[in-house]
């Protein structure tokens, strides 16, 4: 991380955990060539441990008195389901966007969750595995910190509303409403129209996604500043306000994280619901 035999500084601590495992090093500030491997690796991974949980919960299913872990999941299918209903009105349309909405709410509470892990405990891991497989000593754990991750989320969702837009609408219909809405079917309005739904389109892509990856970087970043105050601490051997405002914060922090990792996989969910549903309204 720093100069052998020297202890990194908070910068370079920081700088270091911010770091992705790439499989080349990113030249510009947009480069599709470039992938964050550790990204890839736990998003995929959490993605496989979230869709066993709910296949086993189903597969377990039973109609008598159920168990807490079955209990837990019907609720939280209720919860989905209950949205979904009064969002998007179309029933066909629900048996694939209730079960979609459900895996996006799992898949992204278990990417936010990995944040509650200790900061090195991963990193310091992969800090002994990786250079003895020859790979760069970079591990960050939480997908939903990596804007790419997001981003790519926000993009699928985005592909979705376009599908439903087609299929409720007719080709023909969706490319009528994107130059006749929102002001009215005018020819001369078409032009500002369509400017109005390309830019509705691309804002609701960017903030979607956007939401998300703030509130998670920002909340990566409060955990390593958090650890820095143990780090001092530890390596100073004084000053015992350190230790105590380490453990304190820590504590705090986390618990209020739950609520921040579960909401945000929520509002992720909701507005996912919300746009395939304005997709099938007309205009």
């Amino acid at each position: 991380m720093a100069a052998e035999g020297n202890a990194p500084t908070a910068g370079e601590y920081i700088v270091h955990h911010l770091q992705h495992l790439q499989n080349q090093k990113q030249t510009a500030v947009v480069d599709f060539s470039v992938f964050n491997l550790d990204s890839i690796f736990w998003a995929t991974l959490l993605g496989i441990v979230g869709c066993y949980f709910l296949w086993r919960a189903a597969s377990k299913a039973t109609s008598g008195v159920p168990g807490r872990f079955q209990a837990a999941v019907e609720l939280l299918v209720e919860m989905v389901d209950s949205q979904a209903k009064g969002i998007v009105h179309n029933a066909t349309s629900r048996k694939l966007v209730a079960p979609l909405a459900l895996t996006v709410f799992v898949w992204i509470f278990l990417m936010n969750a990995m944040d509650l892990l200790p900061v090195d405990l991963l990193p310091s891991i992969w800090h002994v595995a990786g250079p003895a497989m020859g790979m760069p000593d970079y591990q960050r754990v939480v997908p939903t910190a990596d804007l790419s991750v997001t981003m790519g989320l926000s993009l699928s969702v985005l592909l979705i509303c376009l599908f439903y837009n087609v299929k409720i609408k007719g080709f023909g219909g969706w490319v009528h409403e994107l130059f006749s809405a929102p002001f009215g079917d005018k020819w001369f309005l078409y032009p500002v129209n369509f400017a109005m739904q390309l830019i509705e389109f691309v804002a609701k892509t960017v903030s979607h996604g956007m939401r998300l990856f703030g509130n998670m970087y920002a909340g990566e970043l409060i955990f390593m500043l958090i650890a820095l105050m143990g780090g001092a601490w530890s390596l100073s051997a004084t000053g015992i306000g350190l230790a105590i405002g380490h453990v304190i914060a820590g504590s705090v922090w986390a618990i209020f994280h739950i609520l921040i990792i579960t909401l945000q996989a929520f509002v992720f969910m909701m507005l996912t619901l919300v746009y395939v549903g304005q997709a099938h309204d007309a205009h």
